[in-house]
């Protein structure tokens, strides 16, 4: 394992961060922040407790979730998008280091961003709506988990790109749909007939749920489950890497 080189890609990768603070750390926490201004402190006043949980406090793990998932694939996708844009991708493609420490560069890096984004955000919502985490390790597996998880699939995201325009399809015209429809803002226990079973082919909803169980020991699918398909997704986005370093897909071509 070659040491020195994921070294080498995970702080350059970390360092551009810190020189674009604004855009990667502020702008997300902003964004954020308003959303717990207006549907926490404000709205979340005058809504009935769901699961005996304020409604302010409900959204919380939503809302750190729908962050994390769109920053992930976006960090993970400009990340390896950039060495293809430029052509400086070949000089690491030559250099003496493997597929498995390329990713462990990129998508370490991608997704400890995530994670430090999603610690921030849970200690900013604190100054606008009460909370406590019943199982603080659990939250943290599963922040890190779908950190990697989504940072993963940004990166294979970033392969297929092939214009600046595509990075953002599929944060914007997937993730953030499928984030606002699996329950950030409400339980889907209050969904009636069909849709209910319909929101339960979004995979997005376990996620959600899993997380939110870790706050409050509240879900609508067993936490089991939610975890269960994080590992079954990350095991897909595994696999599809694997396929592309091996054809060279978009990488070599």
């Amino acid at each position: 394992m070659n040491v020195h080189a994921i070294a080498a890609i995970y702080r350059f990768e970390m360092a551009r961060t810190f020189r674009t603070i604004i855009q990667s750390i502020a702008a997300p926490v902003i964004t954020t922040s308003l959303y717990f201004i207006v549907f926490g402190a404000a709205i979340g006043r005058r809504m009935p407790a769901l699961d005996g949980v304020s409604y302010g406090a409900f959204i919380v793990p939503g809302l750190i979730m729908l962050s994390i998932l769109t920053e992930s694939i976006s960090n993970g996708s400009f990340g390896i998008y950039m060495p293809k844009f430029s052509g400086t991708i070949y000089e690491v493609l030559s250099a003496p280091i493997s597929a498995v420490e390329i990713v462990l560069g990129y998508v370490g890096a991608a997704a400890s961003k995530s994670v430090m984004l999603g610690i921030i955000i849970a200690i900013t919502a604190r100054l606008f709506v009460p909370y406590d985490i019943a199982h603080p390790l659990v939250a943290l597996a599963f922040l890190a988990l779908t950190s990697v998880t989504f940072s993963l699939f940004g990166f294979l995201t970033g392969i297929w790109a092939d214009g600046w325009e595509k990075l953002s399809i599929i944060p914007m015209m997937v993730i953030t749909p499928l984030t606002f429809l699996g329950g950030s803002f409400y339980s889907i226990s209050m969904l009636p007939d069909p849709w209910k079973q319909i929101a339960l082919g979004n995979p997005v909803v376990y996620l959600i749920s899993g997380f939110r169980w870790a706050f409050y020991g509240v879900s609508d699918v067993g936490v089991g489950m939610s975890l269960l398909m994080t590992l079954a997704f990350l095991l897909a986005c595994l696999t599809a890497v694997t396929w592309v370093f091996r054809t060279g897909w978009r990488l070599k071509t």
